[in-house]
């Protein structure tokens, strides 16, 4: 509604405006406890389409208020109930309605409008058209044939039934082929098909026009149309049979010479003109005093001018010409660009206090103008007139508003391209302070960061909102805190001390409310230990660590995440699973690329959060190389190109290129060349006559990647050979016989077939020519030759392309045989007792036969010259490689004769022996003593008996025996001497020796050069004279030793029958035998009389003391196997003993099986 503006009620509108503005609080957020009007919360869009395929389609309407609202509905302005209909679906407490696709949709078709009232007022919901298409089809019809001149234009008219849009067009024939369109034939934008002249191949009965209806999911067919094309043939002039005229343009679509055109603002402009004439006109396009817009685009070969998503400044005047050589012809298009309605200011819901001013503005722009139209509660404003209530162009005040002024005010502008509609609810009241957040929060905050503490207020008029502390009448203050509008405290650096209960307090004009609210302080969770970068092998496990520090009050709350590229990791701890988390510690099982990434590490509580980012990167071997390229194809050599691939975090450092080809060795790739990885070409030097196949891989510190795919083959022409065969050896196994051997070429490097070898050789030391031999083997026999003479030798490759380059000459020697000298002069210096140097003529080269190998002497022992006793020994031989005149033979044995001879030797074998040469060695100091014994043992005397060195190395002059107390603590006394001057000698009494002491003895044997190495022996004399001192000297007399030795034997004949008795079966008690035969060895303990024996390496054989002894103590008897001989011992079938006896210690047994038998005091 319009109305006429009266003079003076602008300044009195803005004068009420300054007033209200006070009072009005805009876009108000009512909470539903209190009384309030209906607001529509959800509903259908203006249009509803009633697609076949959907189930069923809901009309949308839902509202809230205090009281709930009720919903009525209107179709086509008039009243609507759904509850009156049974086969809608509705619900309670909902103005929504399902129309169920039954198939008789057609009676819901209509402009709904749903109207939500309690008793405050009513909202209005949009106009909501539902619509139920039509099947589109074509009429049924039967098309005559289109008959037309060659040359001539024609149309062939699609005109597609009408539907839901988007409509798409095809011209197709009956096979479902689309005719081919181009400069001369083009289907226009309403979907007829134009051809600019007629040809021949147009003639066809299948030209069908197909239109397509996506959203419903529709496609239609046209009767197919026939088009016949009559040719033109002169009958005057046969050489103007077929000729056609040319002809000027003229433009088929649009008609005449100018046209206007409207469209919606964001719409896409589609302008077209299609030309007839030949030749086929060309069209241009052009904007009227302007450029084409930049957007602008060209299709369907030039005749189709678009302009994407217009806006005002695309309006004007456009032309299209269409020329040929003939002429051209115009069109021109006037485009007016208009807009739907578009609020200005759109009308917003208030609360005001009773008693105030209040205005309502509503307005909107668009092309043309909209048309205002206002309702209250959903009735238009002059069907409910109000006393208060004034109309200002744009705006409605209310004056002096009360309770009984609260509605909804619906504006509505429109204008054809749309309709806007907006309610405003207008809300009268006076309310005191309603706290709508609940009593006794607690809020919790980290010391150092913010907390906002909330106080959500509803009042009218507004309240004034103040925050105090643990009962403190004072308002909290200071730069650290914030009261914002909605009532909530914020606070900044949060301290300890802030800890403590809160009061909210509200206030207006109507009353006062407060609420309470706890605050508490806590530490700030920090990550103590974070995860660094790493680099990691693929298909290894990761481990990121992240350790951190929280406030223990939240330890139920606290939670340590992981996130990759900013998502959290899911953990599902199954067998198969990819990360495992473990006290703070992320492992990645089996890292993968796809596991490169950022992960961070997230420490949280329901208060704050620390992070901690770390990169892994995953290394690999690099990706095979790509898009390898033969190109420069030469006769020996080609370039190779390719892309690197990824090299995964670790550098390329070098390219492996490999080869295969298929003649020699197919399948098997070898290396060719390798290039430093900054390179991605390398030119390849190839051999002749091979067919070649290439591939790349790439070589990183992590490893060598894959291979690329292979090159296409190449295969190169034949040519000569490269190269000479190389590591030529001339050998002569045979004196009269020279044997060449050389390395072949390997098969690729044949360059082509038909290889051979020319050998050629010449004597080096006489004039002559070369003698040349060819061979297809690699070696070569030279017979009759001169034995070892010096041969220049050469060798040449050789194929049926030609001879290889000029080869290198070779020195070698023809076969060798024996040396036929013997070296001369030979001398022996004697350097000491067991070391000479031998001396010698060398033998002449012209003796020599061949290549001197060296010397070798052979040398053997013929006598002791001790006893002059003949004992020739073993040959030795020592060899000396190389050219030497003397040698060093060390190892001989002193003071005894040997004889030599030296040889020469080469290639062939040994020289003749030199004339024998003997010599003798002087004399040395002796062996070691074999034995050395104590062998009777008293309070102040000790008895040692010795045997002479085995090897004297000279002639024995005597004995140097040596002896010393030791103490407890193992140290040594004076060293006492007795030189013994008679080598006969082999036993000693040593006497005033002190009783129960410990001494050592010393022994060595003496020539005149020396005393030879020292053995010792230990023991420790008696503290009584024992009684089998008087028999001494009874074990040195010869029939004693015989005596022993019988009863030696006697015993283990004794022995051997106990073993075969005791195989047999019985019993033998242990504990019995011992009980009556008490330890021999712990009674020589105790009565002290036991030998010590050095531990070093010149200790004597245990044991054998008692057989050395002179006499045997009165009463020592130990176990015997002759005491045992009427029991039944059980022996092993090793001869040992088993049962009890098998714990005793093997010297125990040792001891028993050497007893003697005791002779008479």
């Amino acid at each position: 509604m319009r109305l006429q503006r009266k003079p003076g009620a602008v300044a009195m509108l803005g004068l009420i405006t300054c007033i209200c503005a006070f009072y009005t609080n805009a876009a108000i957020d009512i909470p539903l406890e209190v009384e309030q009007l209906p607001t529509i919360t959800a509903q259908s869009p203006s249009s509803l389409i009633a697609f076949p395929f959907d189930e069923s389609f809901p009309v949308t309407c839902e509202a809230k208020g205090n009281p709930e609202p009720e919903f009525r509905w209107t179709k086509n302005g008039q009243e609507f109930d759904p509850f009156l209909d049974p086969r809608l679906l509705k619900e309670e407490n909902s103005g929504t309605f399902v129309i169920p696709n039954n198939g008789n949709l057609t009676e819901y078709q209509g402009t709904y409008r749903c109207y939500a009232s309690n008793n405050l007022g009513t909202a209005i919901s949009r106009e909501i058209e539902f619509i139920v298409p039509h099947v589109p089809k074509f009429p049924k019809e039967t098309l005559e044939p289109v008959m037309v001149e060659e040359g001539e234009p024609f149309t062939l008219r699609c005109d597609p039934p009408k539907g839901i849009p988007p409509l798409q067009i095809y011209w197709m024939t009956i096979n479902l082929q689309h005719i081919e369109q181009d400069e001369r034939v083009s289907m226009g934008l309403n979907g007829d098909l134009y051809f600019s002249h007629a040809v021949e191949k147009d003639s066809r009965r299948d030209y069908c026009c197909f239109a397509a209806f996506p959203r419903i999911r529709t496609i239609v067919q046209k009767t197919a149309m026939s088009v016949i094309v009559k040719t033109k043939k002169s009958h005057v002039n046969p050489d103007m049979a077929n000729a056609i005229l040319e002809r000027r343009p003229s433009l088929l679509t649009p008609s005449g010479g100018k046209s206007q055109t409207q469209l919606v603002k964001g719409d896409d402009l589609k302008l077209e003109c299609i030309a007839e004439g030949i030749p086929t006109p060309q069209v241009e396009w052009v904007k009227m005093g302007h450029q084409l817009p930049v957007k602008a685009k060209l299709e369907n070969h030039g005749k189709l001018l678009i302009v994407p998503t217009v806006e005002q400044e695309d309006s004007g005047k456009y032309m299209c010409k269409a020329k040929n050589v003939l002429g051209e012809t115009f069109h021109y298009f006037t485009v007016t660009v208009e807009e739907p309605p578009e609020w200005v200011f759109e009308p917003e819901s208030q609360l005001n206090m009773i008693g105030s001013e209040v205005l309502i503005k509503c307005s909107a722009r668009g092309t043309p103008q909209p048309t205002i139209t206002w309702r209250v509660n959903g009735i238009p404003l002059q069907e409910a007139p109000a006393t208060n209530r004034k109309t200002f162009d744009d705006t409605i005040m209310l004056h002096n508003a009360q309770v009984s002024d609260s509605a909804v005010y619906q504006c509505e502008a429109s204008n054809r391209h749309g309709t806007l509609l907006s309610n405003a609810n207008i809300m009268i009241m006076n309310l005191p302070p309603m706290i709508l957040t609940k009593e006794g929060e607690d809020y919790s905050a980290v010391e150092g960061k913010v907390v906002m503490m909330h106080c959500k207020v509803f009042s009218s008029p507004p309240s004034t909102i103040t925050w105090s502390k643990d009962d403190s009448s004072e308002s909290v203050e200071g730069p650290r805190f914030t009261v914002h509008d909605n009532g909530s405290l914020e606070i900044y650096s949060i301290e300890k001390d802030d800890m403590g209960q809160y009061t909210c307090s509200a206030k207006n004009t109507e009353g006062t409310s407060t609420i309470d609210a706890m605050l508490y302080v806590k530490d700030p969770t920090r990550i103590a230990v974070a995860p660094e970068d790493q680099q990691i092998l693929m298909g290894t496990t990761a481990q990121l660590s992240c350790m951190a520090e929280y406030d223990k009050s939240f330890s139920n709350d606290f939670e340590l995440l992981w996130e990759k590229d900013g998502v959290e990791i899911a953990l599902n701890y199954t067998e198969n699973s990819k990360y495992l988390v473990e006290d703070g510690i992320l492992q990645i099982i089996n890292v993968s690329h796809r596991d490169q990434g950022v992960y961070t590490c997230v420490a949280r509580t329901p208060v704050d959060q620390d992070m901690a980012s770390v990169l892994l990167m995953v290394l690999d071997v690099p990706d095979a190389p790509e898009n390898l390229v033969l190109s420069e194809h030469k006769s020996k050599t080609v370039k190779l190109k390719w892309i690197p691939g990824d090299d995964h975090n670790s550098s390329i450092i070098e390219f492996i290129i490999m080869y295969e080809e298929s003649q020699w060795e197919p399948g098997n790739w070898k290396e060719l060349l390798r290039v430093p990885g900054n390179q991605n070409s390398a030119i390849l030097k190839l051999h002749g006559h091979v067919d070649y196949r290439f591939r790349v891989s790439g070589v990183n510190d992590v490893g060598t990647g894959p291979p690329s795919e292979p090159t296409e083959r190449y295969k190169t022409p034949p040519a000569a050979p490269d190269r000479n065969p190389e590591n030529i050896k001339i050998e002569g196994h045979l004196p009269h016989e020279m044997d060449i051997n050389w390395e072949p070429l390997l098969p690729i490097e044949h360059n082509g077939p038909g290889l051979e070898y020319k050998v050629s050789y010449r004597r080096q030391d006489v004039e002559g020519d070369w003698k040349e031999h060819m061979v297809k083997r690699h070696s070569f026999v030279v017979k009759n030759t001169p034995t070892f003479v010096p041969y220049e030798i050469k060798i040449q490759a050789k194929n049926h392309q030609g001879w290889g380059p000029e080869p290198k000459i070779v020195t070698g020697y023809s076969g060798e045989d024996f040396p036929s000298a013997a070296p001369d002069d030979v001398a022996v210096e004697v350097m000491n007792s067991t070391v000479v140097k031998v001396s010698w003529m060398r033998v002449h080269k012209d003796k020599l036969h061949g290549h001197l190998g060296g010397y070798r002497i052979n040398w053997w022992r013929l006598r002791r010259l001790v006893d002059s006793k003949k004992s020739h020994g073993d040959k030795h031989t020592l060899t000396f490689p190389g050219d030497h005149n003397h040698a060093t033979i060390p190892g001989l044995t002193p003071f005894s004769e040997y004889s030599l001879i030296v040889m020469t030797f080469n290639g062939r074998g040994n020289g003749p022996g030199s004339h024998p040469v003997n010599f003798k060695t002087p004399e040395g100091v002796p062996e070691k003593n074999p034995v050395f014994r104590v062998t009777d043992i008293q309070k102040h005397t000790v008895s040692l008996v010795w045997a002479a060195p085995l090897e004297p190395n000279g002639i024995l002059t005597g004995y140097l025996l040596e002896y010393q107390l030791m103490n407890d603590t193992e140290d040594m006394g004076p060293l006492q001497t007795v030189d013994i001057s008679n080598p006969d000698i082999t036993e000693w009494i040593l006497r005033d020796l002190e009783p129960k002491s410990k001494y050592k003895f010393y022994l060595r044997s003496c020539t005149t050069v020396g005393c030879g190495p020292v053995i010792s022996e230990e023991c420790t004399t008696t503290l009584e004279t024992s009684l089998a001192s008087i028999h001494g000297g009874i074990s040195t007399q010869g029939w004693f030793i015989g005596l022993m030795c019988a009863i030696a034997l006697l015993t283990l004949i004794v022995l051997i029958a106990c073993f075969v008795n005791r195989n047999k079966g019985g019993k033998y008690s242990v504990k019995e035998k011992e009980d009556l035969h008490p330890d021999v060895e712990s009674q020589g303990m105790n009565d002290d009389t036991f030998c010590e024996y050095s531990d070093n390496d010149e200790k004597p054989l245990k044991g054998s003391q008692h057989s050395l002894s002179r006499e045997i103590k009165a009463g020592d008897s130990g176990d015997s196997l002759v005491d045992y001989g009427e029991e039944d011992a059980q022996f092993n079938e090793d001869g040992s003993f088993i049962g009890e006896y098998a714990g005793r210690k093997e010297k125990r047994v040792s001891a028993e099986i050497k007893a003697t038998i005791q002779t008479p005091a």
